[in-house]
Formats: structure tokens, sequence, C-alpha cells
């Protein structure tokens, strides 16, 4: 059996927002066989679903780890995935961000920094043969 992620870029780069292990198994570089969409931004992730017919409710629902009544994964961040998407692919190809709100960027640059960690396999204790 394989266990496959439901990451996009964004939420690779955030380690998930804020879950280590996503829902349980999923969302971290060592808690699944494979990430089909990872490479992908959100608007191209909503892009896919609109060609395979998903119904607009389920592309346009507000994406939540539902903990509460009313939560939100983008009012948890305080930004949209459209914004994060955007900061994102202008540091990925080295583009301008003059033109967005430098409080985002430097919250979204802050988070990929401090979820670094999650894009790596964890410490191995390594046990001396001798």
């Amino acid at each position: 059996m394989s266990v496959f992620s439901t990451c996009w870029i964004g939420t690779i780069f955030f380690g998930c927002i804020f879950n280590f292990h996503g829902n349980g198994w999923h969302c971290n570089v060592y808690g699944v066989d494979f990430e089909p969409i990872g490479g992908l931004y959100k608007c191209e992730v909503r892009e896919i679903a609109r060609k395979l017919k998903v119904p607009e409710s389920i592309i346009n629902k507000p994406p939540s780890a539902g903990l509460w009544e009313g939560q939100t994964d983008e009012g948890e961040i305080g930004i949209t995935y459209d914004v994060i998407d955007e900061i994102i692919y202008r540091i990925d190809y080295n583009l301008d961000l003059s033109d967005i709100n430098m409080s985002d960027v430097k919250k979204v640059k802050k988070m990929m920094r401090l979820s670094q960690h999650k894009l790596n396999l964890p410490p191995v204790y390594e046990v001396s043969k001798a």
C-alpha cells in the first residue's frame, strides 16, 4: 500500500501550514510515498480540478484543518492562498515582489524559513559498530 499526499507547493514550503504530520499521515516528506501535486501552485491544482469536473463547491471550499467551527487555514495564516501562491511563485522565479504587501511577503518568507526543518528527514542516531 502507498500513501499519497494532498499537499501543493505552498503547504510543502510551510510544512503543511502548522501540522507536523498533516492529517495524520500526509503533508510531510517522511510520511508519504508520493506527492502527486507537490510541485503545483494552488491555482494550478484548482485548474486541474476544473478540468476533471470537480464541483466548484469543493474547489472553492476554504481549506481547513477542522479544528473548530469556522476555522480556516487562510484565517489562521492571515493571508489568502492566492496571495501565498503569488509570493512563492515570484520567489521561485526571482521576480519582483515590490507591488505585493511587504508584510505578507515577510510573513511568507518567515513561515518558509521556520518550516525548513520539515523538508528534511529526522536525524538518526548512529550506534557504534565497534
